[in-house]
């Protein structure tokens, strides 16, 4: 049976056999920033020292982790976390699967995002999971593709709502081509999240685009074991599409009520010290596993920082409650 993509979606990533709810976690299946490089970590360590100061250090400070994997995002900032701060840190992981047995138990693992955080809330890689509809154009104006989930066939199904009429003709210019990808859930989703902070900061990072440049024919697809693959929702592969940051943006603004940052992942983690430059080559004649050791730390940056590749995320910063300039990086 044809369903829409949202519904196919949601059942294929998050249903009881969803891949993000059994097996080994997306790890296993694709790279992130926070299994490219501690790099990653310890930027968000500075920037969570930011947070700390801005809210003028308080006695909790909560790190909330949605889309949490397995918990190794948190688990590396907890290592990064320099004390005093250490102490104060109150980290949770939002996430659908079970608590992975490996865990520290100072971890809280919960399904739903708390209420009343205090400090920085973090979704990397999970706006881009968040499911939605696909839209294609015809004689009759825009309609929803249905899709089979066993084989991919996709079919043409009704008209779209005037909701997601209305989104597409605010975010999705006409000329990006007769197949859209309508990001009012993920929008809604976000929203939600920021509503969450009583004071602090929301973090998105993802792929994602802007208006001016909306992927020609949309950006679904699928990750299986590290390579791409045809998005089939049938649950055995990760089903994705890249995220339309401003619209996101414009959503969370309207809850956080506070001007937002929006930058590519490369600018907003050399400003928190991450750079990637090579050692200077007078440190390997007076350190010579020194130099090699920095030599594959700013390898490692590097890929990080680069623009074709996880360089290229965005990074939304969301002040809530908080003076905008006192989080920016720098």
């Amino acid at each position: 049976m044809s369903i829409r993509w949202r519904n196919a979606m949601e059942r294929a990533l998050y249903g009881p056999d969803g891949f993000f709810v059994s097996g080994a976690g997306p790890a296993h299946h694709f790279r992130t920033s926070v299994h490219a490089s501690p790099a990653f970590a310890a930027a968000l360590s500075r920037l969570l020292a930011q947070v700390d100061a801005a809210l003028d250090h308080p006695p909790v400070l909560d790190v909330v982790d949605v889309g949490a994997g397995r918990g190794e995002l948190l688990v590396a900032l907890l290592r990064a976390v320099e004390a005093p701060l250490a102490d104060r840190v109150r980290p949770t992981a939002v996430e659908l699967a079970p608590r992975p047995g490996h865990l520290p138990d100072r971890i809280s693992w919960v399904h739903e995002i708390p209420d009343r955080i205090t400090g920085l809330l973090i979704a990397t890689e999970w706006l881009d999971n968040v499911p939605l509809d696909v839209a294609v154009h015809t004689d009759n104006g825009w309609h929803y593709l249905l899709v089979d989930a066993t084989t991919g066939q996709e079919t043409v199904g009704a008209p779209i709502t005037p909701a997601d009429s209305d989104w597409l003709t605010t975010w999705w210019p006409a000329d990006a081509g007769g197949r859209a990808e309508i990001g009012r859930g993920r929008d809604e989703a976000w929203a939600d999240a920021v509503g969450h902070v009583d004071r602090g900061l929301a973090l998105a990072v993802d792929y994602g685009h802007l208006r001016d440049g909306r992927p020609q024919g949309g950006s679904l697809t699928g990750y299986r074991n590290g390579r791409q693959v045809p998005p089939v929702p049938d649950g055995s592969c990760d089903v994705t599409a890249h995220v339309a940051m401003d619209s996101v943006a414009s959503a969370g603004e309207r809850v956080a009520r506070c001007a937002y940052s929006l930058v590519p992942q490369r600018e907003a983690l050399r400003a928190l010290g991450a750079d990637g430059g090579r050692p200077p080559l007078s440190l390997a004649g007076r350190d010579p596993a020194g130099y090699v050791r920095a030599l594959a730390a700013a390898s490692a940056v590097g890929e990080l920082t680069d623009p074709v590749g996880l360089g290229g995320h965005w990074w939304l910063r969301q002040p809530v409650g908080v003076a905008p300039g006192s989080l920016v990086a720098r």
